[in-house]
């Protein structure tokens, strides 16, 4: 048996999500165990309908034990409330990666690698499954590698996809909007604004189907 296939069955193996918060929180020999970084596993609400999904924690979120509570976190808010929705009731917040990959060459932190996406993977997957949302979000490459199993923000935002009977949008990740800032038609904060309007079209449109 692969280590591939290994990994997908222990994450297919949680019977909760508190018990994969236990496993993550006791994890030992994980790629990152050695980083000295914490374990940060999610915020928001879990019995929302929408999950979304980050890449790794930074030197912020590794202070505070949660996802998304810098200045990507704080625009990543900012978006979510500019159509009503509410990230602390409406939306689940989890990592791809559950530590912050320790910095090299002066800096604080750096990108994960895939052997670490491929490690947690299992997790996010368990994750999904057991909160079982209508939507799940995917912000950036990390987030679509892990979920899709593949690459390119560019190409693959704003497009719905469908991965183990859930409706998958990758969307940019806020840190990238912030390094692009430019409000003109075309632009990343623009085609945010078409994609998170789409998310709330779609979701409006789940929740009449099942009040119907």
């Amino acid at each position: 048996m692969t280590k591939a296939l290994f990994n997908r069955e222990r994450g297919g193996a949680f019977q909760s999500l508190d018990e994969v918060f236990d496993a993550l929180y006791a994890m030992t020999d994980d790629p990152l165990a050695e980083a000295g970084t914490k374990v940060v596993i999610s915020r928001g609400n879990p019995q929302a309908q929408i999950l979304l999904v980050g890449e790794a924690p930074g030197p912020q979120e590794n202070i505070q034990g949660k996802p998304f509570v810098g200045r990507a976190g704080q625009l990543l808010d900012k978006i979510l409330r500019a159509v009503d929705f509410d990230p602390e009731t409406d939306v689940f917040i989890t990592n791809s990666v559950f530590r912050m990959p320790p910095g090299e060459n002066g800096k604080t932190f750096r990108a994960p690698t895939n052997e670490e996406i491929a490690y947690y993977r299992p997790y996010v997957f368990a994750i999904m499954r057991l909160m079982n949302p209508w939507i799940v979000l995917l912000t950036g490459n990390v987030a679509c590698q892990s979920v899709l199993g593949k690459r390119g923000i560019t190409r693959l935002r704003g497009q719905w996809h469908t991965v183990e009977g859930h409706l998958v949008m990758p969307i940019f990740h806020p840190s990238y909007l912030l390094r692009n800032p430019a409000r003109t038609p075309g632009s990343p904060k623009a085609l945010m604004w078409d994609d998170i309007r789409e998310v709330r079209r779609k979701y409006d449109e789940l929740k009449a189907q099942r009040a119907a």
